[in-house]
């Protein structure tokens, strides 16, 4: 089940390519795609009434995947930031079973292909397409595979720059873009056919 996450607030995105966690660095760090652990991914932060929708689809992915022997319903994947926010991730591995999977795209607020070194910044509003994955496995739940982001606003990150504009080099041109088709259509559209569309209630299990 395909969904996109609108406005919410990027939160250490690692999307310009494949990374995995470095225990010895104690952080994530630059991997080739074809490492068991590589991935690109993801966190967000969402209001409550935003995590209550996505929820809802991630049930409804869920419910249209288990089989008898699943649990009844699926684990809570948010984070409860304790300030009205919660948080969520999504993730794509840079391969399954060594076949390389496609990077996401990044896109900017006009619908134009950002380029493929683009770094996406912590505090950045953006638009998520997911792909809801359900699982039963140690435990049951619902991944969000990434497929793309929609760059909103670009939190921009200070670095004082010691030189002083000089004739020469302006800079890259972007307008000759590549037209490749983007998941994200009209905002005001897509919310109106969600509208429309009658979910199953979940009300009950949702766990906030």
């Amino acid at each position: 089940m395909q969904h996109n996450i609108e406005n919410v607030e990027a939160r250490w995105p690692r999307i310009n390519r494949t990374y995995k966690f470095d225990a010895n660095e104690r952080k994530s760090m630059p991997c080739d795609p074809l490492d068991p652990l590589a991935t690109y991914d993801i966190s967000f932060r969402l209001s409550k009434d935003q995590a209550h929708e996505l929820w809802k689809k991630m049930c409804e992915a869920y419910k249209a995947k288990a089989d008898p022997s699943w649990p009844a319903a699926p684990i809570n994947p948010f984070k409860d930031d304790g300030d009205g926010f919660f948080t969520g991730k999504a993730k794509l591995k840079g391969n399954y079973n060594g076949e390389l999977t496609k990077k996401p795209n990044q896109w900017d607020a006009q619908g134009k292909l950002l380029p493929d070194d683009f770094m996406l910044t912590t505090g950045s509003m953006v638009n998520i397409a997911v792909t809801c994955v359900p699982y039963n496995m140690r435990e049951a739940g619902v991944s969000l595979r990434l497929r793309a982001v929609q760059v909103l606003r670009l939190e921009e990150v200070e670095d004082a720059n010691p030189f002083s504009a000089v004739p020469g080099y302006s800079g890259i041109d972007t307008a000759s873009s590549p037209q490749v088709e983007h998941p994200f259509g009209n905002a005001s559209t897509q919310a109106a056919q969600e509208q429309n569309t009658k979910a199953a209630d979940f009300d009950d299990e949702i766990p906030f």
